[in-house]
């Protein structure tokens, strides 16, 4: 119970989209309604990247929706977000980042111990031919897994 994770959003569509090399735990700056909406688990980050700008790493584009019972005071949905890491893994990241091909993509969202933390990736984009070749392999994989069980 003192590890216990609870997950909010996952990024399933980047497994499919991207080779992923390394990830990274980051800690989140968030409000008081952006972190209430996420408790309710309401939060997409299919459409977020992030990027390394003088020495801090942003996240853009995840959708926290406003939370209901706030009132003028919400927050903005699609705001960037500073990301908490070590200077050592900011320039690590960031030095990853900048090769050519290579970008960071959030993974998972979830509460550790009752903090707010996005697992960071650093990914490379997948062609059209390695989707094909990854979507081949999973269907023989399944094939094999059917005809063990039917034995």
């Amino acid at each position: 119970m003192a590890d216990e994770e609870r997950l909010i959003a996952n990024n399933r569509r980047a497994r499919h989209e991207y080779f992923i090399d390394e990830a990274v735990e980051a800690g989140l700056v968030l409000t008081g309604t952006e972190v209430k909406s996420l408790r309710a688990g309401r939060a997409s980050i299919q459409e977020a990247f992030a990027r390394v700008e003088s020495g801090e790493v942003w996240l853009y584009h995840m959708h926290i929706p406003p939370y209901d019972a706030a009132s003028i005071f919400n927050h903005d949905p699609e705001r960037r977000r500073k990301l908490l890491l070590h200077r050592r893994e900011v320039d690590r990241l960031g030095g990853r980042a900048a090769q050519k091909g290579y970008t960071l993509i959030p993974l998972r969202l979830y509460f550790r111990r009752g903090r707010a933390k996005v697992e960071l990736g650093v990914a490379r984009g997948k062609r059209q031919f390695d989707k094909r070749e990854s979507i081949a392999e999973r269907e023989a994989r399944r094939r094999i897994e059917r005809a063990v069980r039917r034995r």
